[in-house]
């Protein structure tokens, strides 16, 4: 990538909801990830969908989408006049699935990485199933890295015990990256009506909240993988170059920003131009010369 800095599967649709936004390119971005794709439409969970909380925000989307084909045949020919990396993100309710979407996937011009989403909390069956067994996340993404050339990231879900598990896991599976984290599980309540905020009662909380527990997790991971020495994507409440930073000295080398884009459309490309000069601020000539680089207390 020419960057580290990717957009989240979700909160930048497919691409062509951002093109004419004025003074931003998608060139500019290292990575667009696409919003999560099932192998058949999927409408998605009942309204309303969103909850703003303090910091963040819940969301209970339920991976509405197009479906896998109609993705690949009104989306993709708008992304390839981009020049940066084009990573789907696929979800599935079993293993046959994502099988299949990735098979489909493998067939299609200008699609450069796969995320396998297995940790969503906002569906009814499968999503985190997937992500809380070492057993089926194996498994998944075993069946997944031998279905595809691409390369096969899988993000990670902080509603377990132990992530490290889980990852060591995709790692046998064959997970060229990991992606963390998922948003958290969540639930928002009006006091007036006494009933949930969100039609689905719970979702997923995302935002400047959780940026704390995802960096934990990317530090939990690295310091558990360096033998494997698999790139690690830090996700989660991004807003600033120095939020960024924070993730790679954890031991991200790249990073998904997702929410603060439904707030400020234009934080990308600031915090891109903001990186450049915290690095050489702080005595660096490369953000990868920062990865890892926490300096922990005895």
């Amino acid at each position: 990538m020419n960057n580290p800095i990717m957009v989240a599967s979700g909160t930048f649709g497919y691409g062509a909801e951002f093109a004419e936004l004025k003074g931003f390119s998608h060139d500019e971005l290292g990575a667009i990830v696409l919003k999560g794709t099932t192998l058949n439409k999927t409408l998605g969970n009942p309204v309303p969908r969103i909850a703003e909380v303090d910091c963040g925000i819940i969301n209970s989307i339920g991976l509405q989408n197009p479906g896998v084909d109609y993705v690949l045949a009104n989306y993709l020919p708008l992304l390839r006049q981009y020049k940066t990396n084009i990573i789907v993100n696929i979800a599935g309710y079993y293993e046959e699935e994502y099988q299949e979407i990735v098979k489909r996937l493998d067939d299609a011009e200008g699609i450069h990485a796969i995320e396998v989403n297995i940790s969503c909390p906002n569906i009814k069956k499968g999503g985190m199933q997937f992500g809380t067994d070492p057993r089926m996340t194996r498994s998944v993404t075993d069946k997944i890295r031998k279905s595809t050339r691409l390369p096969v990231i899988v993000k990670l879900s902080p509603n377990v015990t132990d992530i490290r598990q889980i990852a060591n896991a995709a790692v046998e599976g064959g997970a060229d990256a990991l992606s963390l984290i998922n948003t958290v599980s969540a639930m928002a309540i009006d006091t007036k009506t006494r009933r949930p905020k969100l039609g689905a009662n719970a979702g997923g909380l995302s935002g400047p909240a959780i940026r704390p527990i995802a960096i934990h997790k990317v530090y939990e991971t690295y310091q558990y993988s360096k033998e494997h020495k698999i790139p690690l994507i830090g996700v989660g409440g991004i807003e600033t170059a120095n939020d960024i930073i924070e993730f790679v000295l954890a031991g991200a080398t790249a990073v998904q920003i997702g929410t603060s884009t439904l707030i400020y459309k234009s934080t990308v490309k600031k915090i891109l131009n903001d990186l450049k000069e915290e690095i050489v601020n702080m005595g660096f000539s490369a953000i990868n010369d920062l990865v890892g680089k926490v300096i922990t207390n005895k």
